[in-house]
């Protein structure tokens, strides 16, 4: 029958969790070096305990060798010689034990060897936890509240405390102690104080894992969790797909009048879930993961950098981004891609500018028309007209729009418009034309002279032709008499350029004058 001694010690084995033989040694190391330190010996010294009476002895080993001219440490070896006076019959390289006396052991051997104990055991015990959790991470445990340190909790695993820290727990979430609830196993960390198990409220895995006990399709892999994109105390994301036709995925999790789903929210106290069907189109996926808004159309930007491009009504822009983006996301973490959420009116204005970009060339400041005068130009730059070449793209009824623009002014922005194009041109093309135009001109009459100054204006236009024609001795045809010059109020200001035969007909009819 076991001693006493032993039985406590197998009791003590129980409760930690740990082998009764860790314990055994533990004891017999303790009392070796309680002794040696009360003998005040460097000898090898080991304790042997007896588990049928309890009792603990100690003693001294030392090896045998051949001779004196073998002994390397005559503390810890003996010679042949010696040892057969000692035990009669041993041989070379075996031990002889010469044990010592541990009654005279006193209170501070004693503590000393409690001590030890001690610390084997708890060494012993943390090695125990982290090979008993160390392989389990990301697994779902049962577990007590035991205690709340603060803002973290500590939870009663069985064989091991674990903690909670405040950044894996539900803000919808409150514990008392000896509650029992389910938690996801993060990681040991197998600190300088033994291991440390992490546990937490707030993992994806712990949805998962509730889906498995409330759904039958999804334990028996009939319906399978594609994707879970979570925000503990606000709002999680499950994406599930149905591997027989005939089983809808989305209604097995809801279930009947949601009762499925219900008792998952009552077990995390009431944080919102979307149920969203799988889909292999990334772009059908997008459009059901950013429910409950509704898209207009989603295409793929970057396939490499895996980014979306997602279009929205106006007044669906504001769901689709959801409060403080959570919904955009939480679908982009679902996804596993990257969304660009934009509305319609911003899609067109980039479009617009997209193509200016393409068609435009380079634009030029409206302050450079000095003719307009520093009050239109302010009231133009107000109405968001800054360059010569979108006012020059209005129409009359668009600039009477703008606040202060009247007939007059409308007038005058006009001419003053038509009159910056004009020297435009004139300074680009005009001098070519005249240098070449002069040798031919010579022994022109006045009258021949003022024709040839509109060939000069503008060389391409009917009214040079006309001209030209007049030049050679023929008459002028009864257009080129009679057109009058265009009035401003007439001029139609959303031209970009005034027509050149404008100008032709306005330099002839000055030089007839």
């Amino acid at each position: 029958m076991a001693s006493a001694l032993y039985q406590s010690i197998e009791l003590l084995s129980r409760e930690k969790g740990i082998e009764p033989g860790i314990v055994v040694g533990a004891v017999e190391e303790a009392i070796a070096l309680a002794t040696r330190k009360f003998y005040k010996t460097q000898e090898n010294m080991r304790g042997e305990l007896n588990k049928e009476t309890g009792e603990i002895t100690a003693y001294v080993f030392k090896t045998v060798v051949a001779d004196d001219d073998q002994v390397e440490d005559p503390v810890n070896q003996i010679t042949l010689e010696e040892a057969n006076e000692l035990a009669p019959g041993v041989e070379v390289g075996s031990e002889i034990r010469m044990y010592k006396d541990t009654s005279p052991l006193g209170r501070i051997a004693a503590q000393l060897a409690k001590q030890v104990i001690f610390q084997k055991v708890r060494e012993a015990e943390r090695d125990t936890v982290f090979q008993e959790y160390a392989h389990r991470e990301k697994e779902v445990l049962n577990a007590t509240v035991k205690r709340i340190e603060g803002q973290d909790v500590i939870f009663d695993l069985g064989k091991a405390e674990a903690r909670c820290p405040k950044r894996e727990q539900s803000r919808l979430e409150s514990f008392t102690v000896g509650e029992r609830v389910r938690v996801v196993l993060l990681k040991v960390d197998r600190a300088a104080k033994g291991p440390q198990v992490i546990v937490s409220r707030a993992a994806p895995e712990l949805v998962q894992n509730l889906f498995q006990s409330e759904v039958p399709e999804i334990y028996d892999n009939t319906v399978v969790i594609r994707a879970i994109a979570r925000e503990a105390g606000e709002r999680t994301k499950i994406a599930v797909m149905s591997r027989d036709k005939d089983v809808d995925p989305v209604g097995a999790c809801v279930g009947m009048k949601g009762m499925r789903v219900q008792s998952i929210i009552r077990e995390l106290r009431g944080e919102k879930i979307d149920i969203i069907e799988f889909s292999e189109e990334i772009t059908t996926f997008a459009e059901k993961a950013l429910q409950p808004a509704k898209v207009s159309r989603v295409s793929i930007t970057d396939l490499g950098e895996k980014q979306l491009e997602v279009i929205v009504d106006d007044t669906q822009l504001s769901l689709a981004i959801g409060k403080k983006g959570q919904n955009v996301r939480l679908a982009a973490k679902l996804l596993g891609w990257k969304i660009d959420i934009k509305s319609e009116e911003e899609k067109r204005q980039e479009v617009e500018q997209q193509m200016q970009a393409m068609s435009g060339g380079p634009t030029t400041p409206i302050e450079q028309v000095t003719e307009l005068g520093e009050t239109i130009i302010q009231k133009l730059v107000a109405a968001g007209i800054t360059t010569v070449e979108g006012l020059a793209d209005m129409t009359p009824e668009q600039l009477e729009e703008i606040p202060g623009i009247g007939e007059k002014t409308l007038e005058r922005i006009s001419v003053a418009v038509r009159h910056y194009f004009g020297h435009f041109e004139e300074g680009e093309e005009g001098a070519p034309v005249e240098e070449a135009a002069a040798g031919e001109t010579e022994e022109l009459s006045t009258t021949e002279e003022g024709a040839a100054e509109a060939v000069v204006a503008a060389p391409n236009s009917d009214a040079a032709g006309d001209a030209e024609a007049s030049s050679d001795g023929r008459e002028p045809s009864p257009e080129a008499e009679t057109q009058e010059p265009v009035a401003a109020d007439d001029h139609i200001a959303g031209s970009a350029r005034p027509e050149p035969h404008e100008h032709e007909l306005s330099s002839n009819d000055e030089a007839a004058e």
